[in-house]
């Protein structure tokens, strides 16, 4: 997972083979070392055509979801174990490297209340039981802390820390996320210095989830940071673009957060790699 790369909503949030050829030839376009796929329906994914385009084009893939509610692990895990397993399988068919992102719950779950007892005892079931099966695969799997208005379960690096001590898989990592650490961090350096040990991807999203660069996350504190723990995980930019009316409701995203592709990666995506070249990481 290692390089630069981009969140495939940048160009569609629907992996069909149109959205598939859309995406790939973007990337490679922009010379990213990889793409992040979104597996909202994972059972309708032609894997063969898709890694048939990643061959291709000489480009690595990971793979990403939140579960839907009735898969929410917190609740229903035996159905949250069915709903990863099949991501995990489609993943590894794909030829893809990971499964990442909510894994452990779904985006925009939320009781009002600080997580149960029962409810975390069901989510490391869930992930012990999904690591398992990427292990046997060759799959990593991702945790990924997001803001407290998306999820009551993990918010912070150090909540990733406990559950991945908890579930004690080798093959389970952290997956942080710059918009989610703007909102839940007591500073950027903190969230990353908190996840350090088992830190091995990061989207790159600006505080607004727009144009990077253009917003008020603190950058240098991020890169430098992950500079100084020798980081050498996968550096993902996330900025929505093409947001389905379900993963906005979601993400709580009302309106459009930037102008349109040429202005994310015209801009952002520039700002990005420089920021990435002068602290080393690329």
């Amino acid at each position: 997972m290692q390089g630069f790369g981009v969140h495939t909503s940048m160009w569609t949030m629907n992996w069909d083979r149109a959205g598939a050829e859309k995406a790939i030839a973007a990337a490679v376009d922009y010379k990213m070392d990889f793409i992040e796929i979104a597996l909202l329906d994972a059972p309708s994914v032609d894997a063969g055509h898709t890694r048939a385009l990643l061959e291709k084009h000489g480009l690595r893939a990971v793979c990403s979801l939140g579960l839907p509610k009735p898969a929410w692990a917190s609740q229903r895990p035996e159905a949250a174990i069915a709903h990863l397993e099949t991501a995990i399988e489609k993943t590894a068919e794909i030829g893809a490297l990971a499964l990442t992102g909510v894994t452990y719950g779904g985006i925009g779950e939320r009781t009002g209340v600080p997580p149960t007892k029962a409810e975390l005892d069901n989510v490391a079931r869930v992930l012990g039981a999904a690591a398992r099966r990427a292990k046997s695969l060759g799959i990593d799997l991702g945790i990924e802390p997001v803001n407290r208005y998306e999820t009551h379960l993990i918010n912070t690096g150090w909540q990733a820390v406990e559950m991945i001590e908890r579930v004690g898989a080798e093959n389970v990592f952290i997956h942080l996320d710059t918009y989610h650490m703007n909102i839940e961090e007591k500073g950027a350096a903190n969230g990353i210095l908190d996840a350090r040990d088992h830190l091995r991807y990061i989207h790159l999203s600006e505080s607004d989830r727009g144009t990077p660069g253009c917003g008020t996350c603190d950058w240098d504190e991020i890169f430098a940071t992950l500079a100084a723990i020798g980081f050498k995980g996968g550096l993902a930019m996330e900025s929505f673009i093409n947001m389905p009316q379900e993963l906005a409701f979601g993400l709580s995203v009302w309106r459009p957060v930037a102008r349109d592709e040429a202005e994310v990666m015209g801009n952002g995506l520039p700002f990005l790699r420089n920021k990435a070249r002068q602290y080393k990481l690329i």
